[in-house]
């Protein structure tokens, strides 16, 4: 099935040489949701995704693919975020907005220079943490625990369907051999 990448000056076309270059193509997301963001995240005034749109996987972080089976799969949820904008294009980085964030992101830069080792690897326990399972001081390193956490229950869900089936199909297999 032919087809370009819908991204903003990306120029890769659904071919062999190019999926033998590793590159793999997805379609938009059947979820009004998640199609929306998806159009948002392309920044190209006008566009509407259809059915056979496309965009090619140098547009996702190595994180958002699942490749536990044998097919390239994106994980759920994930937004195309790696494109090579023109400068007018390029969203300006604002500072934040309320007096309640900006109070938080203070005090845990207080905290961070109180604490130096603490800003090293909040990921693994540190000499004053009570436990291994005690929580990180920083709310922003406890969310990327959780993601990954999350991320890894998804990969093992997976990996666990897939040996059902192949063990299904193993089964198929020598009930068709004793069969014989």
């Amino acid at each position: 099935m032919p087809g370009w990448c819908s991204a903003y000056s990306c120029s890769n076309e659904r071919t062999v040489s190019n999926r033998s270059r590793g590159i793999t193509f997805h379609k938009f997301p059947k979820d009004d949701i998640l199609r929306k963001k998806w159009e948002v995240a392309l920044r190209r005034e006008g566009f509407t995704a259809t059915d056979h749109s496309i965009i090619c996987s140098q547009h996702f972080k190595q994180a958002d693919f699942d490749r536990t089976g044998q097919i390239v799969r994106l994980r759920d949820g994930v937004i195309p975020s790696l494109f090579n904008f023109p400068v007018h294009l390029q969203k300006l980085v604002k500072g934040t907005a309320t007096s309640t964030s900006r109070r938080a992101e203070e005090s845990l830069s207080v905290a961070s220079e109180d604490t130096p080792e603490m800003a090293s690897s909040d990921l693994q326990p540190q000499p004053t943490d009570d436990h291994s399972y005690a929580l990180p001081a920083s709310p922003t390193t406890l969310k990327t625990r959780l993601n990954e956490a999350l991320a890894r229950v998804e990969s093992l869900e997976r990996e666990r369907k897939n040996a059902f089936s192949r063990e299904k199909r193993a089964k198929t297999t020598m009930k068709g051999l004793l069969g014989d």
